[in-house]
């Protein structure tokens, strides 16, 4: 989570280096939802909620390719937010669903923003 931090405190950051860091937090997300969901007891409403996130994520790099012509990470402040609160709220999941729905709510803005701006070309954090 401090990779992006330490590149822009080291002046090492790079746009190639952006996209990797995009694609690695992507596959760790995937691991570690393929490890640890199995075990977890949640509720049905939280998994439709995490599909129509999902949804909105896949539409939005559709969109990517069509208008940018190349896949999108924004690196907004949304969805960095949205990366530390799954990783503080997910071990919380079993015991209180209040934080998990916090996140829910912050990853739904994240990812209707990412949307907005590749809809309108913004330059992108």
């Amino acid at each position: 989570m401090i990779d992006g931090w330490l590149a822009r405190k080291l002046q090492a950051e790079s746009k190639t280096g952006s996209v990797l860091d995009s694609i690695a937090d992507l596959l760790f997300v995937a691991c570690c939802a393929i490890q640890l969901l199995p075990t977890m007891s949640i509720p049905s409403w939280l998994w439709i909620w995490a599909g129509i996130i999902v949804i909105i994520k896949i539409v939005n790099q559709i969109s990517s390719l069509i208008i940018i012509k190349k896949f999108c990470f924004p690196h907004t402040i949304a969805n960095k937010l949205t990366g530390f609160l799954l990783f503080l709220t997910v071990p919380t999941i079993s015991w209180c669903i209040i934080p998990i729905a916090i996140a829910a709510i912050i990853a739904t803005f994240a990812a209707i923003q990412e949307g907005y701006y590749i809809g309108t070309r913004r330059e992108i954090i």
